[in-house]
């Protein structure tokens, strides 16, 4: 029995330390849990800058209860909740009677999953980003930031592209270890560069609301909901951020000229300075400035130029270009770091739609075969044989019902093609990864050996299907 509960207690330590470094953010109930946190320990959390000192309990079920009986699982939402307003990382705010703050022992707890986890084959990635993500931290702690691009960082969680679970996992990771990506790796291009900088502790440096309400920063809003990237952002477009070729307002029309020219260019940024937009000249406004004054200034010939931020949605910005055809796009510094053209958002729709008329492609073609060879009936009872599910017509199929109609041996038989089954329905299984992929509205573009994948499978169906 004393083996067995040993047996089932490293199981169970193996699982947590697996399970906390891969993709979980560390809670209260984690270090009261491993015994690093106790019930009932008091924590302070002190504002020295203006004299203030917030007083908690940890509570019998793990949440912060703060004097006046709130309580709440994440220490952000207590720290702001004890202040009434401002914007706080609770891992650092609280802290116990010797000093340590919650941080410290989330680190602990990290350093001795991952201790745990050392010896098993499974989880050594994550030991290994454990370590990636702790020199990190101490780089960023010196004021040497790692920096590395965004492609790069998805390496380190073993994927290619991001993704709502992708994402949420590495954001949770550099949660707990107190580090963030500047600029947002989520809103920025695959090969775009990012820092890895220790996400903003400084309580009393952070600006309360006008009205005094409770406001939540990414930091502390990210531990009790997801605040991930939905959809396409500006910086998602690989010109956003790729820099920018402009000209001083004490510029010359041949100097204008010049740069598009060579550049072929429509359009250039006037600024005066990095930071300070002056506006834009078009092969339009120097056309209209000359032609109505042969001898007028290039002064003449800037227009006003709209400038949004990386991070903004693009689907946000599209009235924009509708109308100016180019916006200028601003980094995480508020420097202008390049732009985006209608031609540049026209082709990454397009980019992102031909997938998906090429699944829809894929399905319809699948659903006719099948729906030619076999009654409603007889592919309820290959995809449903318990009934669990009503399936009436070949419109409740998925592609996943039509996998498993294919690897049924009599069904493929049935089809009379030439091709072998298991090759034919392997296929079929990435295709409705790909498909599952796709619907997930991913802000970065499926590999083209995807794209091939479909149109091969496509040109075989029409082969043999029609």
């Amino acid at each position: 029995m004393t083996d067995l509960a040993n047996d089932a207690d490293s199981s169970d330590t193996q699982a947590r330390a697996s399970y906390l470094l891969e993709g979980r953010r560390v809670s209260i109930a984690d270090l009261v849990k491993a015994e690093l946190l106790e019930v009932g320990a008091q924590l302070t959390f002190e504002r020295p800058r203006i004299g203030e000192t917030h007083a908690a309990r940890v509570t019998d079920d793990s949440t912060i209860e703060l004097v006046d009986g709130q309580q709440f699982k994440s220490p952000s939402s207590a720290a702001i909740a004890a202040v009434g307003s401002g914007s706080f990382d609770g891992w650092h705010a609280w802290a116990l009677d010797d000093g340590t703050t919650l941080d410290a022992l989330r680190q602990k707890l990290l350093d001795s999953v991952a201790a745990q986890a050392s010896n098993e084959v499974a989880v050594q990635p994550s030991t290994a980003r454990h370590e990636k993500l702790k020199k990190a931290r101490e780089e960023a702690e010196q004021g040497n930031p790692l920096t590395l691009t965004v492609r790069d960082l998805l390496g380190w969680w073993g994927a290619e592209r991001r993704g709502y679970l992708i994402s949420q996992q590495v954001v949770a990771e550099l949660d707990n270890h107190s580090l963030s990506t500047v600029p947002d790796f989520e809103a920025v291009n695959l090969d775009v560069q990012v820092n890895l900088v220790i996400a903003p502790t400084d309580a009393d440096s952070e600006q309360e609301s006008e009205k005094g309400t409770v406001t939540v920063s990414s930091t502390a809003a990210s531990e009790s909901e997801d605040t991930h990237v939905l959809g396409l952002t500006v910086g998602n477009l690989p010109s956003a951020l790729s820099g920018v070729v402009a000209v001083s307002p004490s510029a010359t029309f041949e100097e204008a000229i010049t740069e598009m020219a060579v550049n072929g260019y429509s359009q250039l940024a006037v600024l005066a300075g990095t930071r300070n937009l002056r506006g834009a000249v078009t092969w339009e406004s120097i056309a209209r400035a000359r032609h109505a004054d042969p001898s007028a200034p290039f002064s003449k010939a800037i227009i006003k130029a709209r400038d949004v931020t990386y991070d903004q949605h693009l689907i946000d910005v599209l009235p924009l270009l509708a109308d100016f055809d180019f916006v200028l796009v601003r980094d995480q510094t508020n420097s202008i770091a390049g732009i985006v053209t209608a031609n540049d958002v026209a082709a990454a729709y397009g980019t992102m739609a031909t997938p998906f008329f090429l699944i829809g492609e894929l399905d319809q073609r699948l659903r006719k075969i099948l729906s030619d060879a076999f009654s409603v009936e007889h592919v309820a009872n290959l995809c449903s044989p318990d009934r669990d599910r009503d399936i009436s017509s070949f419109d409740d199929l998925s592609i996943g019902d039509y996998q498993r109609i294919l690897q049924n041996k009599e069904a493929w038989e049935a089809l009379g093609w030439p091709l072998d089954r298991k090759v034919f329905v392997k296929r079929i299984d990435e295709l409705r990864e790909i498909r599952n992929d796709l619907m997930h509205f991913n802000p970065d573009p499926i590999p083209e050996d995807a794209v091939h994948k479909i149109r091969h499978m496509i040109a075989l169906l029409r082969e043999y299907g029609d």
